[in-house]
């Protein structure tokens, strides 16, 4: 009978992640043939043949220091807890991070997958968890942050590039806030984050929303349990927590100012860095909570809005083909490449031991 519920489980996951698969498929077609539609391809192609090599070039090694910078932080963090993966192997968690969160909604497959190639590799699962979590609340946080800063200092011309999209960079913003709020809450007051939790989980089955679990409440124990053991590693690690926000705020000044690079591989001139850098992360901010695999179609929807008067004439749709093609194709690729080395690497290593 053990045996039984166990094979269902696992035809539960691998129908899961296959539906995942066919959504994110679906959502890839919808918004290639949006991205398309109407458009003068001769005319991109011939502004695509523009952009200059090495730039180009440079956006690929960006696009990959974003995604292995995450591996760094990972293996940084990891040595402090005594974990037994190397440098290599914590940039592979950060690539297979990458590839389940761009293909599953609101980024949501990412860290369990990640958490399984590390408990593979002999890593202790209350260690990585409490990794993997200080590693999304360093990410949220300098989020919200950079955000902030914007609201501050650049609100009124990001109302203006914005547009409509305002609102959603707005509400963007509101959760990416609460969610690092209900973090910290978990970390400084786990027993007032609970009854807060139990109370809104009362409240969604009271107005018929949820249906009445108990594992939904283990979940919550277990997740505000899970911060408990992170704030413990933060405290007695608090200088190598420090480096790694500066290091967090430096990817993404670097990943958020890629639009820049491809900016100057074509030559064009009178939007500064500062002002690129804001605006795509002004896009990043409104769709990064939006429960679409690798927030496909949206993006590409506000990018056309938002840096239409950045690059200029005809360069508006190869800006974003080139832009988002490195930033979340060109890795989503990748990423699927070392998960087969990791793959393959298994296997090779099962042989050797039955040999």
């Amino acid at each position: 009978m053990k045996t039984k519920d166990m094979t269902l489980t696992m035809l539960k996951q691998q129908l899961k992640r296959f539906g995942n698969v066919i959504f994110f498929l679906i959502i890839m077609g919808l918004t290639i043939y949006a991205v398309l539609h109407g458009q003068n391809l001769d005319e991109i192609a011939t502004s695509l043949r523009e952009i200059t090599l090495p730039y180009l070039f440079c956006a690929v090694m960006v696009a990959l220091f974003f995604v292995g910078a995450e591996g760094v932080i990972i293996w940084s963090l990891l040595r402090s807890m005594h974990g037994n993966s190397g440098l290599i192997k914590c940039i592979g968690y950060a690539f297979v991070g990458f590839f389940y969160s761009g293909i599953t909604p609101s980024a949501s497959g990412g860290q369990p997958m990640q958490l399984l190639y590390m408990k593979r590799d002999g890593n202790r699962l209350s260690e990585s968890s409490v990794v993997l979590m200080t590693v999304a609340l360093l990410y949220k946080f300098v989020l919200v942050c950079m955000g902030i800063g914007i609201l501050l200092f650049w609100r009124q011309p990001l109302r203006g590039y914005l547009r409509g999209y305002y609102g959603l960079f707005l509400i963007g913003m509101v959760l990416n806030t609460s969610l690092v709020l209900v973090l910290l809450g978990a970390m400084l007051a786990p027993v007032l984050i609970r009854h807060i939790l139990f109370a809104i989980d009362y409240l969604l089955v009271k107005l018929h929303i949820l249906k009445p679990s108990s594992d939904r409440r283990l979940r919550i124990d277990h997740f505000i349990g899970g911060y408990q053991e992170a704030v413990l590693f933060l405290k007695s690690h608090l200088l190598k927590v420090f480096g790694a926000i500066l290091f967090t705020f430096f990817q993404r000044i670097c990943v958020f100012g890629l639009p820049f690079i491809v900016y100057q591989g074509f030559s064009l001139e009178g939007s500064s860095f500062l002002t690129i850098l804001c605006l795509q992360t002004s896009i990043y901010i409104a769709v990064d909570m939006l429960p679409i695999p690798g927030a496909q179609g949206i993006t590409e929807l506000m990018y056309r809005t938002v840096f239409q008067t950045v690059f200029t004439g005809a360069y508006l749709m190869p800006g974003l083909y080139v832009t988002r093609g490195i930033s979340f194709y060109l890795m989503l690729g990748v990423s699927l490449l070392v998960m087969l080395a990791f793959q393959i690497h298994e296997k090779r290593a099962l042989i050797h031991v039955f040999e």
